[in-house]
């Protein structure tokens, strides 16, 4: 039997329709082949979550998210159906959760309970929210992006005012402590150039002194020999014996100045006696009216004349002023 080429085109696109809705329908979570057990879950937010999700126990893939449903028109919840491929028991009392990883599609996580009882298809599941990582890292760093971006806040205010600082008089004065301090670092170079500047000439000259001084280290040792020795000389004079002797000195002055302050020898009582110091005294002005009266009476003491002529004038009775010349030396 021979069959035709529109038959064979009909078979072929029933075939490949068929293959096409069930992919498109394994790619949703459905096994037409298989029966499946459907239960639900009732989240205020899903987040990334889309159809074909995968719901985990324990991180083991157990069914796919099927379907995703507004529960009323102000859409203040959703409603989940999960299609569990796997025959597990979940216990009653177990809660899901949206999870989700830093890379990769968000997925559904079911806490399994301590019940004995276990769900029928058809029941719903107890959820809560859940941050996940990315809400963790969200989290921690909100905070941290609110204080930068008040920092940023300030430093906008701060460098506004700076801004408002600059005004043309004192760009003017930054230019030229700029400028000056460009001539000043010129100048420095100057200073420090290795071949004209001046304290390369210093160094220069230290290293001749150098020389000089590494050319006479001979003559500097033998002078510091000649100090040691002089000053090993100058350590080993007996200087004891001197200050002993000065010791001595001191104490003979002592006992001396110790005489001349007592009463009973001679010049402590010359010294220290008003009585006799006031003869002594009577003695010289005498001796001294003396010698006034014979220079100016000569002829009372030596009595030659040849006619017998007798000098009547009286005797002197106080020195005569020695600012004047005695009469009869004119």
């Amino acid at each position: 039997m021979k069959i035709s080429n529109e038959t064979k085109v009909g078979i072929l696109t029933i075939t490949a329709l068929t293959i096409l809705i069930l992919g498109f329908n394994f790619l949703k979570g459905k096994d037409l082949f298989k029966k499946s057990k459907k239960i639900y879950a009732v989240f205020s937010d899903l987040g990334t979550l889309e159809k074909s999700n995968e719901v985990r126990i324990n991180g083991l893939p157990i069914g796919l998210v099927y379907d995703k449903k507004e529960l009323d028109k102000n859409v203040s919840a959703i409603i989940i159906t999960i299609n569990l491929t796997r025959d597990v028991n979940i216990p009653i009392n177990s809660v899901a959760y949206i999870g989700s990883s830093l890379v990769g599609a968000s997925f559904i996580v079911i806490e399994r309970g301590n019940s004995t009882k276990f769900m029928e298809p058809g029941d719903t599941l107890e959820t809560r929210i859940e941050n996940g990582i990315l809400g963790d890292v969200k989290a921690q760093l909100n905070p941290t992006l609110s204080r930068v971006r008040e920092v940023l806040d300030s430093l906008k205010g701060t460098l506004s005012g700076v801004n408002s600082l600059f005004n043309s008089e004192l760009r003017s004065n930054l230019s030229q402590t700029i400028a000056n301090l460009n001539r000043a670092s010129s100048s420095l170079n100057g200073l420090l150039d290795n071949q004209t500047g001046p304290l390369a000439k210093t160094l220069n000259n230290a290293s001749a002194i150098t020389e000089e001084l590494k050319k006479n280290t001979d003559n500097i040792n033998s002078t510091i020999t000649n100090a040691k020795l002089a000053s090993e000389k100058l350590a080993a004079l007996e200087i004891q014996p001197t200050i002993d002797s000065l010791k001595a000195m001191i104490s003979q002055l002592k006992a001396t100045a110790t005489k001349i302050s007592s009463k009973d020898g001679t010049l402590g009582a010359l010294i220290n006696d008003k009585t006799l110091y006031n003869k002594i005294n009577d003695a010289i002005l005498s001796a001294e009216i003396l010698m006034d009266d014979l220079r100016a009476n000569p002829k009372r003491y030596v009595n030659i004349s040849i006619f017998g002529r007798k000098d009547k004038t009286g005797p002197i009775t106080s020195p005569l002023p020695k600012d004047t010349v005695p009469p009869g030396n004119k």
